[in-house]
């Protein structure tokens, strides 16, 4: 989740929640810590994937960290699992014991400059533990080019003018600057072909996600026309099917670990 303050919808958000939880289930999957102690999930949002960390590690003391307090209300503890509201900037300049498997889903496109805050979050990591993160890679996309282009019209571009966007670097970005810390990387991509239903299914994906502080950016008086706008050409760009609307969703994947 967005590391900018912005208030983010739970409800918006789980509403494609499997789609959503396929990368995080495929990154974890490629994860082989055995028994765990101390699991970190950065960015965990409403927690319901945080929760199969505790399920996978029974023995684990997991915690969800999140900027957005909507998300982490709406997130259920448990024992040996807690959440709480936090910047994972400021938990990656934590003097604090290491972790033996930190997680990050869809949440590192948010932070300026990440690539330059792995060295931080791979320290916070124990010798021989996990630092797994997935990133989308989808922003050349329609879905992300048609909120930017008509952000950039009047008279929308005086109210949106910097505001947050996500940004992401390819797989073999994240390898370089991972193994140049001396760690073993297992970097890839994979692009999902999402197949969804509902009335402008693609809008509603981005409103909960990439599109949300464009649109909070924007007076009540403005946002009604943009929303009618943003939805007539992602129409356009993702026709309606007999089966659904294809979303392709490029997504990147990064496993690290000690040599």
């Amino acid at each position: 989740m967005a590391v900018e303050r912005h208030t983010w919808d739970p409800d918006r958000y789980l509403s494609f929640a499997d789609e959503r939880s396929r990368p995080f289930l495929d990154l974890v999957g490629r994860v082989g810590a055995v028994e765990p102690a101390r699991v970190v999930d950065l960015g965990c949002g409403p927690g319901n994937l945080t929760t199969l960390l505790a399920a996978r590690w029974p023995g684990a003391h997991v915690v969800g960290i999140d900027t957005s307090p909507e998300m982490v209300a709406r997130a259920e503890p448990g024992p040996g699992l807690e959440f709480r509201v936090g910047d994972l900037r400021a938990w990656a300049a934590e003097d604090a014991p290491p972790v033996d498997v930190l997680v990050s889903n869809a949440t590192l496109q948010w932070v300026p400059g990440h690539l330059d805050l792995l060295a931080d979050l791979a320290a916070r990591v124990a010798p021989g533990g996990w630092f797994a993160f997935q990133v989308p890679g989808n922003f050349d996309e329609p879905s992300h080019t048609i909120r930017r282009d008509l952000a950039a019209e009047a008279p929308y571009a005086a109210h949106t003018a910097g505001v947050a966007v996500p940004v992401s670097h390819d797989p073999e970005v994240y390898l370089e600057r991972l193994a140049g810390l001396g760690l073993r990387v297992d970097a890839w991509e994979t692009t999902y072909l999402h197949v969804l239903t509902g009335a402008d299914p693609v809008f509603t994906w981005v409103s909960g996600t990439g599109a949300r502080p464009t649109l909070q950016a924007l007076p009540e008086e403005l946002r009604p026309a943009f929303e009618e706008e943003f939805r007539r050409r992602l129409r356009d760009a993702y026709p309606a099917r007999p089966h659904g609307v294809v979303l392709p969703f490029r997504r990147v994947f990064v496993v690290a670990r000690d040599r």
